[in-house]
């Protein structure tokens, strides 16, 4: 959904780390959005998203919900004075790891150990990045992912200085999905936050169509903060 709606937006997008689900489908995806505003617009899509269907699984057609989490990271430019926080990482802190790439791709994949695993040992914060074609861009690559990740436990960890301001928000917990899809028993995608609703589903899953809750999404939270930017 999120890689239509960077191609559909003229964004790049490259799927930096891909491991597949136990039983079926994927247990966890990476993807880069590179571009003008790429962050701003995909911000508020980080929480949990709830998805209501028949499983294709299942051979008694039962009904099944399922929940992703969704978490959006700016990319940190080290050349931009304009961070509101500053991000050291010294070598000491890293734990770097080589292995062999297990998801889809080329003849390059699982040839050589050129897939990199970098554990930030103070946080115990994880990021590894296997599609790029040698272990250095890979570590470039991972390296970038965890300045991200750094960077936006840096603002986070601000933010909760000033938690009064924003005691109004609603958490990312499994409990409040910011938004629903439902595949059954009626064909619907609801966002909790801003009570935006469609019934052009395949449109949204399928062709990234995604413009209007975003931008319903950023209007909540203007509102609610006074701050189009935090």
């Amino acid at each position: 959904m999120y890689e239509k709606w960077g191609i559909k937006n003229e964004y790049q997008v490259k799927l930096m780390d891909y491991v597949k689900g136990e039983t079926s489908g994927c247990k966890l995806a990476t993807l880069k959005i590179d571009g003008k505003y790429a962050y701003g617009w995909c911000k508020h899509e980080s929480g949990i998203h709830r998805l209501v269907r028949i499983s294709p699984f299942d051979s008694q057609n039962r009904r099944h919900t399922s929940f992703a989490s969704v978490t959006v990271f700016p990319n940190v430019n080290e050349d931009d004075n304009s961070d509101r926080v500053n991000i050291i990482i010294p070598s000491s802190d890293l734990k770097i790891e080589a292995f062999r790439s297990s998801g889809p791709g080329g003849q390059h994949v699982n040839v050589t150990e050129s897939a990199i695993r970098i554990t930030h040992i103070p946080t115990k914060i994880v990021v590894q990045c296997q599609f790029g074609r040698s272990q250095h861009t890979n570590k470039a690559l991972a390296m970038t992912m965890l300045k991200a990740k750094l960077y936006d436990k840096a603002i986070k960890e601000k933010r909760d200085a000033k938690q009064e301001q924003y005691s109004g928000l609603p958490k990312n917990s499994w409990g409040s999905q910011i938004r629903s899809y439902f595949l059954y028993p009626h064909r619907l995608i609801k966002d909790g936050r801003t009570g935006l609703e469609t019934n052009k589903v395949d449109a949204v899953l399928n062709e990234g169509e995604l413009n209007e809750f975003m931008e319903a999404s950023l209007i909540y939270y203007k509102k609610k903060t006074n701050d189009l930017f935090i």
